[in-house]
């Protein structure tokens, strides 16, 4: 979910509004939660909120956009590229080191059970 809301604001890092003075888009924010799942009996992560960020947009000199106000500014999205390549690359991060430990669990259960077998 995480890396979804990311590739969207990455993808409409350009998208400005239709009509004259139109707000451009805005960049998603997404907060997460902690649950108990009481059939598992682990805590488990669910999506918790996707908001839009009230960081203020740009503007910048394009008199030719449709979007332009009176003075020729368009409001461009408040997305920072930096930013999202960032929370993407925290989130793959996240991801390849949660598969890692799933992967090393497993490792462990079946040297346990090899163990178990041998004695």
């Amino acid at each position: 979910m995480r890396l979804r809301i990311v590739s969207e604001n990455i993808a409409n890092a350009q998208s400005t509004g239709q009509t004259e003075g139109s707000d451009p888009y805005a960049r998603k924010t997404i907060t997460f939660r902690s649950e108990l799942d009481r059939t598992l009996g682990a805590a488990t992560v669910h999506v918790k909120d996707i908001g839009v960020d009230q960081a203020p947009f740009q503007l910048e000199y394009d008199p030719g956009n449709p979007a332009a106000d009176a003075k020729g500014f368009v409001k461009m999205p408040n997305v920072n590229m930096l930013i999202e390549m960032a929370d993407m690359r925290e989130a793959n991060r996240s991801y390849e080191a949660n598969l890692q430990m799933m992967k090393q669990a497993r490792s462990m259960i079946a040297s346990m059970i090899d163990m178990m077998r041998g004695a």
